[in-house]
């Protein structure tokens, strides 16, 4: 009796989670669109996405890397949305947030049902809905757990436990009551996906929906300096006299500069090998999206202390060598978004070390001011240990790249 209470218990929840679904779905599906982005010249579709409206007005909130290819070339690409009944209305990008994933358009259609937005406070393992378009199969609704917000970001983001899919993001996740906790921005597989919080969207309808708001004239230029804006935000404050430090061997080393980072560690003491090898990382979990090759606003860095009590002086030299040159930089971009590296080599001295260092940047063709800069660094004057560090940051100025490179230098320190 009690397995058959069990079994009926469990199926009415099942159609209970099923009622809310369908009546959530029946409710607010008018509220959300997809979104696509075609080639002007063949009217093929080259990306998709989700969106819906917040204003009576036609005004509507969808993610920057769904209509970044716009902002990019817009002579090239135009946006139009997709209602259920298939009709189509082209829509205008009033203004965005790059640092934060997301776009404000103007569709010029009015009395449209629409969501209000409004700041929300949830209890973790609140039931939530998001809504979108995944990999074009028609509007759909993915139920999922509020899970709070992510600990180790420099900006906000909601961990939504639920299966996103491509061509969800823009879409909204709401809760039963038809309240936007969040915005669908992205996926780590597994059904641990990330929101984008409704303050953030709130913010930037307000900005493109007041009064007398005119977009920019040129949207690159506004992206470039909510970039440098961003940077110069954590980038100053990185690597200062309080930066927490890790001992490797005799050496002293900066790890997790800011509660924003996470940092690993290993090390390889095979005793066949002549050598030992401890490596030390950490880095940054936030990315600003700028196209589907070329991302910014990345910081990590790694150390690895090289030690061997068998390899003569000449034969550990060779090997420290070898390390100092194939430690590879790792970041993505072609030649349409970024020149070649250029790099500086010196030796330099820092406290009661001397470092062989080489200082590589590259500048983005079409953000002015803004470069990705690597330092690579092996400290000298020892025949049977040493250290390789490399410093590497994404979207930084020219100034903000040698400040760091030389706070990063003075952060490591030997330990008599």
């Amino acid at each position: 009796m009690l397995a058959l209470a069990a079994l009926a218990l469990a199926g009415a929840l099942v159609q209970e989670r099923d009622a809310a679904a369908s009546e959530v779905f029946r409710r607010y599906s008018d509220h959300v669109v997809k979104v696509e982005i075609s080639e002007r010249g063949s009217g093929a579709k080259s990306e998709l996405g989700s969106a819906f409206f917040v204003t009576a007005r036609g005004h509507l909130v969808t993610n920057f890397h769904v209509i970044s290819k716009l902002i990019h070339d817009p002579d090239r690409y135009r946006a139009e949305l997709v209602d259920a009944s298939g009709g189509r209305t082209a829509v205008t990008v009033l203004d965005i947030d790059v640092v934060h994933d997301l776009a404000v358009l103007a569709s010029g259609r009015r009395a449209t049902p629409h969501f209000t937005l409004t700041a929300v406070t949830l209890a973790q393992g609140r039931r939530l809905f998001a809504l979108g378009h995944p990999r074009d199969l028609g509007l759909s609704i993915v139920e999922g757990t509020y899970n709070g917000r992510l600990q180790h970001t420099l900006y906000e983001r909601i961990h939504f436990t639920g299966s996103l899919n491509p061509g969800m993001s823009g879409g909204p996740a709401i809760t039963g009551a038809g309240v936007v906790v969040g915005v669908n921005v992205a996926t780590a597989g597994n059904q641990v996906s990330f929101l984008v919080p409704v303050e953030r969207a709130m913010a930037l309808v307000a900005k493109a929906t007041r009064q007398g708001y005119e977009p920019p004239k040129d949207f690159l230029v506004s992206v470039g300096g909510q970039i440098r804006e961003y940077s110069d935000h954590y980038v100053r404050s990185l690597f200062s006299d309080s930066v927490p430090t890790v001992e490797l061997g005799s050496y002293r080393v900066p790890t997790q500069p800011a509660a924003f980072f996470r940092c690993w560690a290993d090390a390889d003491r095979d005793e066949d090998s002549p050598f030992e090898v401890v490596d030390h990382t950490c880095s940054t979990d936030d990315y600003i999206y700028l196209t589907r090759d070329h991302s910014s606003g990345l910081v990590e860095f790694d150390h690895r202390l090289l030690t061997s009590d068998r390899l003569n002086r000449y034969r550990f030299s060779a090997l420290y060598t070898e390390q100092y040159r194939s430690n590879g930089v790792g970041l993505a971009g072609d030649e349409d978004e970024v020149t070649t590296f250029r790099c500086r080599t010196r030796n330099v001295q820092s406290g009661t070390l001397t470092f062989k260092t080489a200082l590589c940047l590259r500048r983005y063709r079409k953000f002015d001011g803004l470069y990705d800069a690597v330092l690579r660094a092996a400290a000298l004057g020892h025949a049977d240990t040493g250290l390789v560090t490399t410093l590497t940051m994404s979207g930084v100025s020219f100034e903000n790249a040698l400040l760091l490179a030389k706070r990063y230098l003075g952060s490591v320190t030997w330990k008599p």
